[in-house]
């Protein structure tokens, strides 16, 4: 009868969905609150199942799920719910995956922290993407293996076991206690794994934050094929299937657009590319200087999921180690860039650097002759032996049609990779996928980094080359477009509140290239002490962006994007994208992200009325 009851409603949930819950990469933060992510949703959407309400207008007025969606969606959790429904869990113990193999090694990870063993148990065969050497020698996970034909095969074993399983009805799970974690996948949707057991709920944290960093959530689309074939025993995929098409256009593309003709490959999401840009590079270090220590220079006040991801590696493996690059601010990225060179190679260590340009959130560009100039100097160990060389990976996302890499460009003399999150400019905030590329000299890197991509089952989904493959194409005109948007409002926020301290870019910049539709807004403060100026500048930044949403709330959001197609965005770095930066790194600003298709003079208006009431 409850099954009955619960596919019911979820058939009406499905009929009566909003065009968001497919359609948005990022979602507001005004009805968002982390530490209740999933949580806070799932309560009030408990609240409408109860009531049989599935209302249109009631499914969109519930609070944000995440924030974005490679963190989880609306149809994800609602997906997961019903599973939990179904099994008589907590919706906290199901937990989808875009990728088949990163549940596994989510919780590889956290026994490998809990030096605790772990057995996983396949019926069929393992995902086609398990590689069981590089798992072991790369990641330094420890496990065993072992191949069974039904559930009643499964062993007694001293330590944790995870049951996999490839199956068409990916939701349908076997209600075996046997197993610690059982992940059911699909080779084209993903994966979902439930948490058996009470004692393992310590483990829901820890897998989260996997999905959270190293790979995505079950896309949307994918989420919802999976619930209706769950209520109408049928895959509704008509689809055409474009797939190695739209993966040609896409590398054309990203050739195009980086001035290199090298390899190009794409992942699921910007994180998702960037851990395996990070493990490819641990292999091939591993593989070619076993015996020197890998020092990943990654600024402190970075966006937060590369600090928090590349920590996260470190804390993993014993020759990994992060060092800080300050980069913003009272710091100079070429400064920082020589000094902690000279300290690596001093240590005879391998040096791999992490940098956006321009910065986050203070938008700035270092002098780009005295960067390739620090990162061509020859260094010595020591010992007096010659220092291995960097790798300056770069974090393109606000700038992506910026040439880097090309013969003649800025990067093009040392070993540089380039990367995107695709979830901005690339696909005009229409999916997550990032993609990465990098110049002649580390062309042989990319088949390592490729391997990890592959490995994590974290390639870009067919939809997500589709999308890219309509976007990329005209990602440039929007990049200049938004700029000039961007640029507009900000001589207007000068000349109206010249107090306030903007960080954009230059103008001379401009004519190199960066054109970014980001900027920071420093407004002005008062108070006798540093806390009451401090306090006093934090509630202006709530003033102005509530101001902004309310008067314009068809196009400014409260939101962590850009690149979006139309409208603007608002957030404040330090309760959103610098989320797990340390706290005195935080950015305390407001950061504005315009599009080339918005309404410029009814936000120069509410622009000058909240500027009346600060000097009223």
């Amino acid at each position: 009868m409850l099954d009955t009851q619960v596919l019911t409603y979820i058939k009406n949930v499905l009929d009566n969905k909003p065009t968001d819950w497919l359609r948005l990469t990022t979602h507001r933060l005004d009805i968002y609150t982390e530490k209740l992510a999933k949580q806070e949703f799932l309560e009030e959407f408990e609240k409408l199942y109860e009531s049989a309400n599935a209302d249109a207008f009631a499914l969109q007025e519930l609070p944000t799920a995440y924030d974005y969606i490679r963190l989880g969606h609306p149809l994800s959790c609602v997906l997961e719910w019903t599973i939990a429904k179904l099994m008589r869990t907590k919706a906290q113990n199901v937990i989808s995956f875009s990728s088949t193999v990163t549940p596994i090694l989510a919780v590889l990870r956290k026994n490998l922290l809990e030096n605790k063993k772990t057995q996983i148990v396949y019926i069929d065969s393992l995902p086609e993407a398990f590689n069981e050497e590089v798992i072991h020698t790369v990641y330094g996970y420890q496990f065993e293996t072992k191949k069974i034909n039904n559930i009643a095969e499964i062993p007694a074993f001293e330590g944790s076991v995870v049951l996999f399983s490839q199956k068409d009805e990916v939701y349908n799970f076997d209600r075996t206690l046997l197993a610690d974690f059982v992940i059911n996948a699909h080779p084209k949707y993903g994966s979902i794994l439930l948490i058996n057991r009470e004692e393992n709920e310590e483990y829901v944290s820890e897998i989260q934050h996997v999905r959270r960093r190293e790979t995505i959530a079950m896309t949307p689309v994918n989420c919802l094929k999976v619930l209706n074939k769950l209520t109408n025993n049928a895959y509704i995929d008509t689809d055409e299937d474009t797939r190695e098409a739209d993966k040609k256009s896409v590398v054309a593309s990203i050739n195009t657009i980086a001035n290199v003709a090298t390899k190009a490959l794409v992942g699921s999401s910007g994180l998702s590319i960037q851990y395996a840009i990070m493990m490819g590079l641990i292999d091939d270090a591993l593989e070619k200087h076993p015996e020197k220590d890998i020092k990943f220079i990654v600024p402190p006040n970075c966006y937060g999921g590369t600090n928090d991801q590349a920590r996260r590696i470190a804390a993993c493996i014993d020759k990994v180690e992060i060092v800080d690059l300050p980069v913003d601010g009272d710091n100079d990225m070429v400064k920082s860039v020589n000094t902690v060179l000279d300290q690596v190679a001093k240590e005879d260590a391998i040096p791999y650097i992490i940098a956006e340009i321009p910065t986050n959130p203070r938008v700035e560009v270092p002098d780009l002759n005295a960067l390739k100039a620090a990162l061509e100097q020859k260094r010595t160990t020591a010992n007096g032996e010659v220092a291995v060389d960097s790798v300056f990976i770069l974090d393109q996302t606000f700038c992506p049609n910026v040439h880097f890499l090309g013969e003649g460009d800025t990067l093009s003399t040392v070993r540089a990779i380039s990367y995107a999150s695709g979830s901005k400019f690339p696909s005009g905030g229409l999916c997550t996928a990032g993609y990465c590329i990098g110049n002649k000299k580390t062309a042989y890197l990319m088949d390592a980094i490729e391997k990890h991509l592959v490995v994590c089952d974290n390639e870009a989904t067919d939809l997500q080359y589709k999308i890219l493959a309509n976007q990329l194409p005209s990602m440039n005109q929007r990049i200049a477009d938004a700029y000039a948007n961007t640029r507009e409002f900000v001589d207007f926020i000068e000349e109206t509140l010249p107090e306030a301290k903007i960080n954009f870019v230059s103008k001379e910049l401009a004519t190199q290239g960066f054109t970014p539709s980001v900027f920071s807004l420093d407004l002005p403060t008062k108070g006798s002490t540093e806390e009451e100026r401090e306090a006093y500048k934090r509630g202006l930044n709530h003033k102005l962006i509530t101001m902004m949403i309310m008067e314009i709330p068809h196009e400014s959001k409260y939101c962590v994007s850009y690149g979006q197609l139309k409208g603007c965005y608002w957030t404040i770095p330090a309760t959103s994208t610098q989320g797990t930066t340390k706290e005195g790194d935080k950015d305390y600003i407001a950061r504005v992200a315009l599009s080339g298709n918005m309404d410029l003079e009814r936000h120069k208006e509410v622009f000058s009325k909240f500027v009346e009431t600060i000097k009223a």
